[in-house]
């Protein structure tokens, strides 16, 4: 296996790997290694049947099962981004997955199945850079505070992902899924590293803020997440699959193919409840403990 950085900041493509043919569980820790090195890794031209792919993200963890998607029929557990004409993507905007519950995934594993002759990109950005290039003073103010985080905000009732779920798994969705409570800084449970973690699809506002002051600090942290310093952009090839951390990443898909069609299947691993450093909860104290023994 060789890893080969892509930027300074983010991504690295990952060489010398057959997925195909099973993940040991050496191999699984250098990818793990990799990706907390990297936060994103790319495999090009891997040939894995729905159940390979679902059984190589569950070498992770736990997988999460979308409220809305469709699932992939020969593995529910991922489940199909197909855009085109008639289904315009929604995720062009940035944002982390899922944080519109509890326990958002640690990480996303996207295989591409069929691409437009041009475009399609998806960009990542890596959120402990973007953290660490903000004053320390704002650094301070941040730490200390919570967002809410809303399914609603990412999937309106007027949204293309509602109304081609149908109005009823929308509704039972929201219901739910209500609104959640995460800090603005996160701690990452691995590397012990700080990182934002706000995003524009699914964080409403900070809680402890009036709404005026709520929009401006989210706004600034919104537009500061899109310097090119942090980001890397991957071109997609046939049967490319892209893994990141979604503990310390946004990415945005860049809708710039339509009316051509773009299909993605997607698995998601669950994580853990998000905390800072400041407020660790006692089983991460113990493991950080641990860990510096």
């Amino acid at each position: 296996m060789q890893v080969k950085p892509l930027t300074p900041a983010i991504g690295a493509v990952v060489e010398g790997v057959d997925l195909a043919q099973g993940v040991s569980s050496d191999l699984a820790g250098a990818i793990r290694e990799a990706l907390l090195a990297h936060q994103v890794l790319f495999f090009e031209d891997q040939r894995l049947t729905p159940a390979q792919h679902r059984d190589f993200a569950a070498r992770f963890g736990a997988l999460h099962t979308h409220p809305l998607y469709p699932g992939v029929p020969e593995a529910p557990e991922l489940f199909i981004l197909d855009n085109h004409a008639g289904n315009p993507t929604d995720n062009d905007a940035w944002h982390t997955d899922v944080t519109f519950i509890e326990t958002p995934p640690m990480g996303s594993i996207l295989y591409a199945k069929v691409l437009p002759p041009n475009g399609g990109d998806t960009v990542w950005a890596n959120m402990r850079a973007a953290y660490e290039a903000l004053s320390p003073s704002m650094r301070d103010f941040l730490a200390g505070l919570d967002a809410v985080h809303d399914f609603a905000r990412g999937f309106p009732t007027r949204g293309v992902v509602a109304q081609a779920a149908g109005a009823d798994k929308h509704a039972k969705a929201a219901e739910q899924h209500p609104p959640v409570i995460h800090p603005v800084v996160r701690t990452h449970p691995e590397t012990g590293a700080d990182g934002l973690f706000v995003n524009y699809g699914f964080t409403e506002r900070i809680k402890g803020l009036r709404r005026a002051e709520s929009d401006a600090i989210l706004g600034l942290l919104f537009a500061h997440i899109q310097k090119p310093e942090f980001q890397v952009r991957w071109r997609w090839t046939p049967n490319a699959i892209a893994f990141w951390d979604n503990r310390v990443t946004q990415h945005y898909a860049v809708n710039d193919y339509l009316p051509a069609r773009r299909v993605m299947n997607r698995a998601t691993i669950l994580g853990e409840r998000p905390y800072h450093r400041s407020r660790m909860p006692a089983e991460a104290r113990r493991a950080s403990a641990v860990a510096a023994e």
